[in-house]
């Protein structure tokens, strides 16, 4: 299972770190390594809340998310988002922007570097908007019952986590984009271009996310309708067609996980640049690590550990808000990586924990109840 499930991701670091060793020497190989570590460490939390998506989706679409999907996650995220960044904030063209990139690596840093308030308010309002709309749910198994209560009780108010949300934002641009650091020292007002970047990444949320969440209202209806044209299939002897197998509810879940998949990868992509401003190491070590993400996404589907561990969800979109947070904080403040990764991991370990401890507890009390229930029909 473990093979099946990790085996293209053992071939990628394979193949990856040979070529990190061909272009590069051992020097490459370690950088590349230690990138495919940081990746992983800091998109855990990514892979909890894309496998409480995926478990929706059939077969064909987990397939599609592991092949056409990895090819958007590592080539379009971890090689040509970097390039964009820079093309859009130099305004350069394509071609220049790569050789740029290749070049003049020192320059291609500074450049994304100073992008980076506006990568910081996207990515933070897109992932907050992630975190808020799932404590404001009223959800019949809770974690911190003290905390999640009241706050579903808060959450039958209307567009309340926009309203927060879009606080968050203006509070952030007027205390962090005002006095941001750029290159050199100096300090220049962002403050028009963070809250800018903050709306976009909140119309990009509710745009897909309303997509998907409208489709995923109608997911039912579909699974009845191919659960009937397998039948029909069965009885006519024609195969059924998996794309027309999948439906539209998988199509724009597929898209909300590739938006929830960049998103996450911004904090992965900057913070890449703390370790090298090679593009084509950070492209191997983060695309490595991409792997991992995806494959342990479809292990954790497969394997119903989110249903065997309840509160795994819970701990992975706190982390997703702390992210968020983090985020807006680096839009003036640096904030070591490991600091981030680590946070991601507490509280995911947390959780497990709990769902640990929670399980124990349920198995003790259906212990009690089958020795009392034997007691009752033997006569005792």
């Amino acid at each position: 299972m473990v093979l099946k499930t990790f085996g293209w991701s053992f071939a990628v670091t394979a193949l990856g770190l040979v070529a990190a060793v061909l272009f590069g020497g051992w020097t490459a190989f370690g950088i590349v390594a230690i990138l495919s570590i940081l990746e992983i460490s800091l998109s855990f939390d990514n892979a909890v809340v894309n496998a409480g998506i995926l478990k929706k989706m059939n077969a064909f679409w987990q397939k599609i998310f592991l092949t056409i999907g990895i090819l958007i996650a590592v080539f379009g995220m971890r090689l040509v988002f970097p390039v964009v960044i820079v093309a859009v904030s130099a305004q350069l063209g394509p071609i220049e922007a790569v050789d740029l990139a290749l070049s003049d690596k020192d320059r291609y840093q500074e450049l994304v570097t100073d992008a980076h308030p506006a990568i910081a308010a996207f990515g933070g309002m897109f992932l907050l908007m992630i975190f808020l709309d799932f404590i404001f749910e009223d959800r019949d198994i809770k974690w911190l019952t003290w905390l999640e209560r009241p706050l579903a009780k808060l959450g039958r108010v209307d567009m309340l986590s926009v309203c927060i949300a879009l606080i968050v934002l203006l509070i952030s641009a007027l205390t962090f984009a005002t006095h941001a650091h750029q290159h050199g020292g100096a300090h220049v007002d962002k403050a028009e271009t963070v809250l800018l970047s903050g709306i976009a990444g909140l119309i990009t949320y509710m745009i897909v996310g309303g997509l998907s969440g409208y489709f995923e209202d109608k997911l039912e209806e579909e699974e009845e309708r191919e659960h009937e044209a397998e039948e029909e299939a069965e009885r006519t002897g024609r195969p059924k067609s998996a794309v027309a197998l999948a439906g539209k509810a998988a199509f724009f879940m597929f898209l909300y996980l590739e938006v929830l998949d960049a998103s996450f990868s911004f904090d992965g992509v900057i913070g890449a640049f703390a370790i090298t401003n090679d593009i084509v190491l950070m492209a191997l070590g983060l695309g490595i690590g991409a792997m991992y993400v995806r494959s342990l996404t479809v292990y954790l589907v497969r394997q119903g550990t989110l249903d065997d561990y309840v509160y795994l969800e819970h701990g992975a979109h706190y982390a997703i808000g702390a992210l968020a947070l983090i985020l807006l904080v680096t839009i003036q403040y640096e904030i070591n990586e490991i600091v981030t990764g680590l946070i991601g991991v507490v509280l995911i370990g947390a959780s497990f924990w709990s769902s640990v401890r929670r399980n124990k507890r349920l198995a003790a009390a259906e212990g009690t109840d089958s020795d009392d229930k034997t007691e009752v029909s033997s006569g005792v």
